[in-house]
């Protein structure tokens, strides 16, 4: 697979760097931890605009519940799996597929790859768990007064908080696709 155009040319930390960046201003600007990492990677992969899409629910802790797994962790999978994972014609509800079996397992790796860093720089993959480290406390975004504190906290504006996560997220995920083989340089 090939970066798209203005990407091309750029050395693997120039990548991951713009991959960060991306990531830092999609979600600046759109909200949405999981469709925002996954926007960023798609500017620079191309693939198709639907998974941004897809991606859309999984965002504030999984549908802004701020309860479940990181919008970053999920966009990132799903970005992993879409190049990684198991394709649909190797799922079958009549027998094994020995080498869908292999694709799943390639595609889980490479999401435990991704999970182990979360872990490693966060302490957890989960959104609350993730908030309570850099801002002290978890937020409720369902509740508007808690959603109110999550922004005045800098949720959107202070670039160390989510949306440095998010960035992480694409620069974490565009490195183990470099690391996968699945970005030829």
């Amino acid at each position: 697979m090939v970066l798209t155009g203005k990407y091309r040319n750029l050395s693997p930390a120039q990548l991951l760097g713009k991959a960060h960046e991306l990531g830092v201003a999609y979600e600046k600007n759109s909200g949405s931890c999981s469709q925002c990492t996954v926007a960023a990677l798609r500017e620079m992969l191309g693939f198709e605009d639907i998974i941004v899409k897809v991606a859309s629910s999984s965002c504030g802790g999984q549908a802004g519940l701020s309860t479940g797994a990181c919008g970053g962790m999920i966009g990132g999978t799903i970005v992993l799996d879409y190049y990684l994972g198991r394709p649909a014609d190797m799922v079958s509800a009549v027998q094994v597929n020995p080498e869908g079996m292999r694709q799943f397992a390639r595609g889980m790796e490479a999401a435990q790859i991704l999970a182990r860093r979360f872990i490693q720089e966060y302490g957890s993959i989960l959104c609350p768990q993730i908030q309570s480290r850099i801002f002290g406390r978890a937020f409720n975004h369902q509740d508007p007064a808690d959603w109110k504190a999550f922004e005045e906290a800098g949720g959107h504006s202070d670039p160390s908080k989510c949306m440095s996560i998010v960035g992480n997220a694409a620069r974490w995920t565009l490195e183990i696709l470099m690391e996968k083989g699945v970005i030829k340089l």
